[in-house]
């Protein structure tokens, strides 16, 4: 707490001196108990960001609870004519916020950030108590009020306090910079625009505003200074810049825009950056960037891995979007709610496209109500959508707004609420689409500008080829909607038979049932003109406390990062026009009891030579990517070898005498004494 201390004395001289905002980071120093005991005394010492569920004490048991999280500040005297304000980037799912024991605020929802002044709670030249109240429990008034992704509870993500002037551009508007770009026109010849600024001051009516935009290469582009009322409206600054470089998926070119207020020196200043395209929806249903069609195929991410939990850094968006990049992705769904400002940066300078869900998300469970039909319901969910959408307004990498996710027309019509939040993303962004998941027939396919369906026929009930009678009617019948498609399902490594298909069983969900899905849907439905995306279900496993097995298992990739499954290379083959892809399917079965095996290669390098043993078999081509034999006897252990072009790939494996385990008697309690089955 003393280096603490000791280095907010030695900013606060270099604040005195600038007389500019500062920021510094608030995850040190934190001692964190649950209120359930009752006092602090045993508090544990704790770094942002933190989870409670991914915390030892938590010893395996997943708690929905309230914690509470302490922390000092030594304010020195020399800052009390400034302003503070916290910000938090992260808090799963309800914080409440004191200063020396004044409540200074409510935050109903986890995936956005949120900022509250402070500063007359502040005692100036002395120490401060700093309180958090954190609650994850499930409430029907802070959405998502169904969802089977862990909320792990906590201060999951980075905090910060943050120091100005008496008049500053304001840190209070949704949590957002206080900077919004809006372009409005956008072509290779010129770029129009409005930049939106939000001010704030304690004895001011005036400032002096200026904006400047820098190009990539740092030139500057476009710049105006004015004298700003201050009134609590935003200002609107008009802007043009000519012959753009226009960001897009092969070029993510990134402007600087700058707004800084003062006279003879600058009182405060705040940079964002930006980039300038266009976002349309062809006749035919395509999505055009900066008018060219541009076909999504992408991967839904979800907010963990089995290391970090929920609180990912740095590192781990890193790690995720490698992966992103290997499978051939050109963009990401954040599902339920956003993930955090790095990843978008990433996104943003490495040219993948993004859609952010609002957390109105059903999870398919019978028990689940995802839509409350109250006041308090609509009103979290309105402010949960306009802190999405101010938050991430200045990422170009970000094309849509997701509005709802698989809800059930049942009980309540929830049409005219979404039509409100329809509007209100319209409001307040007009350059973008927004978009709607759903596996359901009405009205509500008809609110959002595009629509995505989430389709599972052949997983559950009848065939995979049943998509095909699907897709045509919707052709058919329904072409004038603006339609994506979205699938996946679960597989587990662990979940292995000896025969190609598993033996039925409760939660039994081997990889081969995944693998044989995603081959069909894949077959049948990419490169569809029909859809303006593909979106792949999910590239990671995910955290599900409410599961059989404590994680969703549909991801391509493990929750651990570590075992990549067949599914993925099928993606990689069709999507990665990079690097090539050769891959034999199944080769976690070794041990096989049946004397016929079909085998099957996924190669984007053209025809695969298989040799199985010392025989070459002949592959044909089922499918884009997909390769197969006829059936073939086969016994004993034998290796397996691929070749395309300069790529191989093997394995060995064992037929015939397969040892399999006995199955342990099951003892039931009857009317009479106990008789094993």
């Amino acid at each position: 707490m003393k280096r603490f201390i000791t280095l907010l004395l030695l900013f606060a001289g270099l604040l005195h001196t600038a007389h500019a905002r500062e920021v510094f980071p608030i995850n040190e120093g934190w001692r964190f108990f649950f209120k359930s005991e009752r006092t602090s005394d045993n508090a544990r010492h704790v770094t942002l960001p933190h989870s409670w569920n991914t915390d030892p004490l938590a010893q395996g048991a997943w708690l929905e609870t309230t914690g509470n999280y302490q922390n000092g500040m030594y304010i020195p005297a020399e800052w009390a004519s400034k302003r503070l304000f916290v910000k938090f980037y992260g808090v799963q799912s309800v914080a409440d916020v004191f200063v020396n024991g004044y409540h200074v605020g409510t935050h109903r929802g986890g995936g956005t950030a949120f900022v509250f002044e402070i500063t007359d709670k502040i005692r100036f030249g002395t120490d401060n108590a700093l309180l958090v109240m954190v609650n994850n429990s499930w409430r029907d008034d802070v959405l998502p009020t169904s969802t089977d992704m862990n909320l792990y509870g906590g201060i999951y993500r980075e905090a910060e306090l943050i120091v100005t002037e008496s008049t500053a551009i304001s840190p209070l508007y949704f949590g957002s910079d206080g900077l919004l770009v809006h372009p409005q026109t956008v072509s290779i010849e010129r770029a129009d625009g409005e930049i939106e600024v939000h001010l704030t001051s304690q004895n001011e009516n005036t400032c002096s505003l200026d904006i400047e935009i820098t190009a990539p290469d740092g030139r500057q582009v476009f710049s105006k200074r004015q004298k700003a009322k201050i009134d609590g409206k935003p200002l609107s600054i008009p802007f043009t810049v000519e012959n753009p470089e226009l960001w897009s998926p092969e070029y993510p070119a990134l402007y600087t825009v700058t707004a800084s207020i003062g006279e003879d020196s600058i009182v405060d200043r705040v940079v964002v950056r930006t980039g300038f395209r266009s976002i349309g929806v062809e006749s035919h249903g395509g999505i055009a960037i900066n008018g060219w069609n541009t076909p999504l195929h992408g991967v839904i991410l979800h907010h963990d891995n089995a290391l970090s939990g929920g609180m990912l850094i740095a590192e781990d968006y890193e790690a995720d979007l490698k992966r992103v990049r290997e499978i051939g992705a050109n963009a990401i769904r954040s599902a339920v709610m956003p993930h955090a400002q790095y990843l978008y940066d990433r996104c943003d300078e490495e040219g993948v496209m993004v859609w952010i869900d609002a957390p109105l998300h059903r999870a398919p469970f019978l028990g689940d109500m995802a839509y409350f039909a109250t006041p308090e319901y609509e009103q979290n969910g309105m402010q949960q959508l306009k802190e999405i959408i101010v938050q991430n307004i200045n990422h170009p990498s970000v094309i849509m707004w997701g509005l709802f996710s698989q809800l059930w027309m049942r009980g309540d019509d929830v049409t005219p609420y979404l039509r409100k939040l329809n509007e209100t993303a319209h409001a307040l962004d007009a350059s973008r689409p927004t978009v709607a998941c759903s596996d359901q027939d009405g009205e509500i396919n008809f609110v959002s500008d595009l629509i995505v369906w989430k389709q599972s026929l052949g997983w559950q009930r009848g065939s995979t080829d049943d998509v095909v009678v699907w897709r045509d009617l919707l052709q058919k019948n329904w072409s004038q909607l603006r339609s994506g498609v979205q699938y996946g399902g679960p597989g587990f490594l662990g979940h292995k038979s000896y025969t190609a298909q598993a033996e039925p069983r409760s939660n039994w969900l081997p990889e081969e049932k995944q693998t044989r899905f995603h081959e069909e849907y894949a077959r049948n439905l990419q490169n569809d003109s029909l859809f303006w995306g593909v979106w792949v279900e999910n590239l990671f496993d995910y955290g599900s406390s409410r599961r059989p097995y404590g994680v969703n298992g549909s991801g391509l990739i493990t929750l651990n990062r570590r075992e990549t499954k067949d599914a993925f290379y099928l993606y990689k083959a069709l999507w990665n026009k990079k690097e090539t892809t050769l891959h034999i399917v199944d080769k976690r079965r070794r041990l096989r009891d049946n004397n016929k095996q079909l085998f099957r290669v996924y190669s984007s390098a053209g025809m695969p030579l298989l040799t199985v043993g010392t025989d070459t078999l002949v592959m044909t081509e089922y499918a884009a990517c997909q390769y197969r034999t006829d059936s073939v006897e086969v016994q004993g252990t034998i290796e397996v070898k691929a070749a395309a072009g300069d790529l191989r790939d093997s394995v060995t494996i064992r037929i015939g005498n397969v040892l399999k385990p006995k199955r342990t008697p099951v003892l039931r309690r009857t009317t009479g004494p106990q008789t094993t089955n």
